[in-house]
């Protein structure tokens, strides 16, 4: 997989083929000695039944699979598609965090990296030490940190705590002080993965400002998210990516309007019957989420009237964990429209559990939506979480509000709110023009 830092030509990244096996590893468990000797026996007959190709072949996922495509200099590209995609395995595989299996990669021009933000701080150091550290680890000269250290700072918002040990930092300092240092590394070629996890939302917004910044300034961006606002408004082209293979390319808004329209699922129903592989650990573990219209509304279908019910089902391990539920409901350009949750319940028995909340109706906007589940452990400490447990869509309908009015009704959401008019006083007769 040659990498080269020429940048004689308008080409910045250029893949071919490009793809990436990862063996999986199967985990051990105990065995008896009557175990042992019959799977010695029986083997070398469960592999001839098997053959030597589909052996190998059960024991290795592609994370990405004949990839190509080729981005310019200066060109900003989206990168989308569901968890599991490849996304960010491609993104290591640019930034030479791993190599491919199979294929070619070109990049012409220095890359900075924007991937596992704060990967490599130390606990016991302080923010001052761990800037210098973290710019070192990231490719930056003492004199270029040196230079950029009251940017950084500024731009951290950290700069009370800037000698205090950072194993006393929030979780959001933290982040801030890690995206910080790398969004001030100097590069022609920018990784971005997913910075919209970073901190509150006035910090994210300062996130995009800066790679706004990075874009305008002619360094070339690959802009992984699951925000397609965000994509469509940053970025100049965009690739979906599928099962490790690309499935849409070209404008922002062609692409992440496919993708919602025909790759994102609309089930509204997940099931996972074995315990042993549903999401969790062991504490909690997801059964069952079901997002149904409330009450036995006809149809099963939902609109903007309608009124919804979700219901999560979960295995509790552990009878003395206090365990708390919440969830976010998500837009499909990956804005917050919604959390729920119901914090400082009492412990609940150990068992198949059923927890269900209401959205009531004229709510939601119509569209598709995401439900991520969050488990706190004993009133704080997130014990696990449930990314995409469920996907569901709200329909349009004719309603009083909308009149005669047919085009798309902006908003994140939709209430339907009361409106009264009531006459203050005539209008005098010379101004009456009938």
């Amino acid at each position: 997989m040659p990498i080269s830092s020429n940048a004689g030509n308008s080409t910045a990244i250029c893949c071919e083929s490009l793809g990436k096996r990862y063996k999986i590893s199967r985990q051990a468990r105990y065995q008896t000695l009557r175990d042992t000797l019959s799977e010695a026996v029986t083997a070398p007959f469960r592999k001839l039944s098997r053959g030597p190709a589909r052996d190998a072949e059960q024991n290795h996922l592609w994370a990405l699979r004949n990839l190509s495509f080729e981005v310019k200099h200066g060109e900003i590209l989206g990168i989308i598609g569901r968890n599991g995609s490849g996304k960010s395995t491609l993104l290591k595989l640019l930034a030479r965090i791993t190599r491919a299996t199979e294929g070619r990669v070109e990049v012409y021009g220095r890359v900075g990296t924007l991937l596992e933000v704060g990967a490599g701080f130390h606990p016991e150091l302080s923010g001052r030490e761990n800037i210098f550290l973290y710019g070192a680890i990231l490719g930056m000269k003492r004199r270029e940190i040196a230079r950029k250290f009251d940017e950084i700072v500024e731009f951290a918002e950290c700069g009370r705590m800037l000698d205090t040990a950072i194993k006393h930092y929030s979780s959001g300092m933290y982040m801030r002080l890690a995206f910080a240092v790398a969004a001030h590394l100097e590069t022609e070629i920018l990784l971005v993965d997913e910075v919209l996890a970073v901190g509150d939302a006035a910090f994210q917004k300062k996130c995009l400002g800066k790679i706004g910044e990075a874009a305008h300034a002619g360094r070339t961006v690959l802009f992984v998210s699951h925000n397609m606002l965000a994509v469509e408004s940053l970025c100049t082209r965009a690739i979906c990516l599928h099962e490790g293979a690309a499935v849409l390319e070209g404008s922002p808004g062609f692409v992440t309007g496919t993708y919602m329209k025909e790759w994102l699922p609309k089930y509204s129903e997940t099931l996972y019957e074995d315990i042993r592989t549903a999401p969790g650990n062991e504490q909690i573990r997801l059964r069952r989420v079901q997002v149904r219209p409330q009450d036995g509304a006809s149809g099963g279908q939902i609109t903007v009237s309608t009124p919804i019910a979700v219901d999560l089902e979960y295995w509790k391990m552990d009878a003395d964990a206090r365990l708390d539920l919440a969830v976010q409901v998500q837009n499909e350009h990956g804005i917050v429209v919604l959390t729920t949750g119901k914090l400082g319940a009492q412990a609940a028995p150990a068992g198949l559990l059923r927890g269900t909340f209401y959205v009531p109706a004229d709510l939601l906007n119509n569209g598709t939506y995401q439900l991520h589940g969050f488990v706190f452990m004993n009133g704080g400490t997130i014990a696990t979480t449930w990314d995409d447990m469920a996907t569901f869509e709200v329909l349009d309908t004719a309603n009083e509000s909308r009149g005669t009015y047919l085009d798309e009704w902006p908003g994140v959401v939709r209430p339907n709110l009361k409106w009264k008019t009531e006459l203050i006083e005539p209008l005098p007769e010379k101004w009456n023009t009938r």
